[in-house]
């Protein structure tokens, strides 16, 4: 019992780093309908630049805000200069500016600070969580900014005008110009915001896999099935499918004979496509039907 309380503790420390990239690919798949592959790349990015602020002295979570609002800025920046122009193209047009996009920026990363590992600080220390073995002071620290993140997401969607703008510029983009709502920037608002969580989850994850330009391309993968199996059209969704596959991958490393961590991916993407198979539009996710 004590090893299953334990899996399933370390399942939801590492889910909170799905769930927060899971965050950031719904937030630009509800802006323009599309995966952004260079998801992983811009959060890796991202870190780097905190990293570099705190080696010239800044304390963590100052590092920490301006990385915020450089992903922020950086993530508006790349809409405008480079997918704006791209809106009416087609879809493979997109997807090839998307990656272009990955190895520009793993490049650029491993061009400036080159690919050797580096060690990441954290905030929260590596102790044990009030006295327990089971999930140190990091691992909480993950799960409690994850949680906030979905709050305070929560209530931006619901109650502000901005959020309630962005929501109509997705859902109902037609009408929505009708009523003077600017989509064009709603569209380059939610780039800017996912590339911030992203960043975010970038900056929990380094400490543990160290930081390094090709740390996120496994993050980003989880994060994709984490965002299928909660739901592409559902934040909520998005993190509770985090959540999931964290879990599921460490239960089935450690219970399911000769799975091992080489096969937890196969295994945690196999759960995902045997659900999408009975719920195609994910747990949360709704069915989007459109008149012809």
């Amino acid at each position: 019992m004590e090893l299953f309380t334990n899996q399933v503790l370390a399942g939801i420390a590492t889910g909170a780093i799905y769930a927060c990239m899971a965050l950031a690919v719904v937030m630009i798949y509800q802006a323009i309908d599309h995966l952004n592959f260079a998801q992983g790349e811009m959060a890796m990015f991202s870190t780097f630049i905190s990293w570099q602020l705190m080696q010239w002295g800044l304390p963590y979570w100052v590092a920490f805000v301006v990385t915020l609002a450089f992903s922020f800025a950086g993530g508006i920046l790349i809409e405008r200069v480079l997918f704006k122009p791209l809106t009416k193209a087609p879809i493979l047009t997109q997807v090839a500016g998307f990656i272009a996009l990955f190895s520009i920026i793993n490049s650029c990363a491993g061009l400036i600070w080159d690919f050797t590992i580096k060690q990441y600080p954290t905030p929260f220390g590596s102790s044990p969580f009030l006295g327990s073995q089971l999930i140190s002071t990091h691992q909480a620290g993950m799960i409690g900014i994850t949680v906030l993140l979905l709050i305070g997401l929560y209530f931006f969607f619901q109650y502000t005008r901005v959020g309630l703008a962005m929501r109509a510029a997705a859902a109902v983009p037609e009408s929505a110009r009708l009523v003077g709502i600017n989509t064009s920037w709603m569209i380059a608002l939610g780039w800017g915001m996912a590339a911030a969580i992203g960043s975010i989850a970038g900056m929990l994850i380094a400490p543990v896999v160290f930081l390094e330009p090709n740390m996120m391309g496994g993050v980003l993968i989880y994060g994709f099935a984490a965002a299928v199996l909660g739901g592409l059209t559902s934040p909520f969704g998005a993190v509770l499918g985090g959540f999931l596959v964290g879990v599921f991958e460490n239960l089935a490393g450690t219970y399911i004979p000769h799975v091992g961590n080489e096969m937890k991916l196969p295994i945690a993407l196999a759960l995902i496509i045997s659900v999408l198979v009975i719920k195609p539009a994910g747990l949360f996710g709704r069915n989007i039907v459109k008149r012809v």
